[in-house]
């Protein structure tokens, strides 16, 4: 395989997670009934750009199509930060009625509501049909089709180019990174102002956060492969933060190369010689990774195999791609783990892919009272114990297993 972004040949093996369906292709009842396409799960190092990236099987339509069910509306934590996140952006930018904000990957108007609510003309960028209907459903202009330097190119020569265009957690999504860079270049008005939000590989590597590979995400994010493949493609970096979300991510803005007015934050150098320290642009950084990932596995799968042979009923919360990373890998199916709750009702009455756990809502928590109730995403556990504390009262306890098993 050749590298996404720079074309080296790729030899440098990061994690092999064996095989699975894609994450979020949740099965509906009748499809429960036929095969599912399981892809191998392996992640490649580029020793080039040292761009970390999954190895090239499911093709990018079979895994983002109509019925696409994640929906970034159902966290109440998500839309607290993307609030946040306007305002933010709002009083740095001094961005008015006059301003145009584009959101590319927008999903169901989590975070375009809040621009809409300030006054601020604003334009979605959301390919897939279900969100994209939530999101027109709360007044948002949507573009239904996927973004890259040809849509960038066109929404410029329609008077469209945005001040500020707002790309959080797409980056590592699309399998053609050069194109997608190029198409914000095209798309920002020549002193606007891109900003992206990605899980950080530092963090990725550090927390053992394996389940956070999957299909869907094409690539895993240094600041220094990020700086590379923006360089090339006509967008400089000029700040970073580094933000709680989804186990510590970064937000990097960016600005036109040719005519960008923003200085250079220190924060940039910073970041990047903690990477360097780290071992993000030596072979060396990435090794042991496989045998800490498999240690958290076996510790799962040995933590429930016992409580089954204690007779304790086991459910779980969040049917997230990344617990379904983690069933799959550990081999996990519905003789250890009985359903997975989730806010979402376009998940309820469906089953996990692989492992097909069948989805439910709340109401079976309090129905079954399991003994036991294993957070998938584990970047929501203060949410999740908060909003299911009453699990206590049947002397229910929570679990999570990522970085470490851990019995709440």
């Amino acid at each position: 395989m050749k590298c996404r972004h720079c074309n080296a040949e790729l030899t440098l093996t990061f994690i092999d997670l064996g095989s699975a369906p894609p994450s979020n292709a949740y099965l509906t009842a009748d499809k429960r009934q036929q095969p599912e396409t399981w892809y191998p799960l392996r992640v490649l190092v580029c020793e080039s750009c040292w761009l970390v990236q999954t190895e090239d099987f499911a093709r990018f339509d079979e895994l983002f199509d109509a019925d696409y069910a994640y929906f970034s509306g159902f966290s109440s934590s998500w839309l607290k930060h993307s609030r946040q996140y306007v305002e933010s952006m709002v009083e740095r930018f001094g961005l008015d009625w006059q301003s145009h904000v584009m959101e590319i990957a927008a999903n169901d108007g989590y975070l375009l509501q809040y621009v809409k609510e300030a006054g601020i003309p604003c334009t979605g960028i959301e390919p897939t049909a279900s969100t994209a209907a939530s999101a027109r459903a709360k007044g948002i202009e949507i573009i239904e089709e996927f973004f890259g330097e040809q849509l960038g190119g066109q929404l410029a020569q329609k008077g469209k180019q945005a001040d500020l265009i707002a790309a959080n957690n797409v980056l590592a999504h699309v399998p053609d990174i050069n194109d997608f860079v190029k198409g914000f270049t095209a798309a920002l008005k020549p002193e606007g102002v891109a900003t992206f939000e990605f899980p950080h590989l530092l963090n990725l590597i550090v927390k053992v956060q394996f389940d956070t590979i999957y299909h869907e995400h094409f690539s895993y994010l240094s600041l220094s492969a990020v700086q590379r493949i923006f360089e090339s493609n006509g967008l400089s970096i000029f700040d970073v933060e580094e933000i709680p979300t989804h186990g510590g991510s970064l937000r990097v803005f960016t600005q036109r190369s040719d005519t960008g007015i923003h200085a250079v934050h220190d924060r940039v150098r910073m970041l990047l010689e903690r990477e360097e320290i780290a071992g993000l642009t030596t072979r060396s950084g990435y090794d042991g990774f496989q045998q800490k990932a498999e240690k958290i596995k076996d510790d799962l799968l040995t933590f429930l195999i016992d409580l089954k042979r204690q007779g304790k009923s086991v459910g779980a919360y969040g049917a997230a791609a990344k617990g379904n990373t983690l069933m799959n890998f550990a081999g996990i199916r519905h003789d250890l783990i009985q359903f997975v709750v989730d806010r979402n009702p376009a998940k309820q009455g469906k089953f996990m892919p692989g492992s097909r756990i069948p989805i439910v809502d709340e109401a079976k928590l309090t129905a079954d009272k399991p003994d036991y109730v294993i957070i998938l995403p584990w970047n929501l556990k203060d949410e999740v114990t908060e909003q299911l504390a009453y699990i206590q009262e049947w002397g229910g306890k929570f679990v999570t297993a990522v970085p470490r098993l851990e019995v709440v």
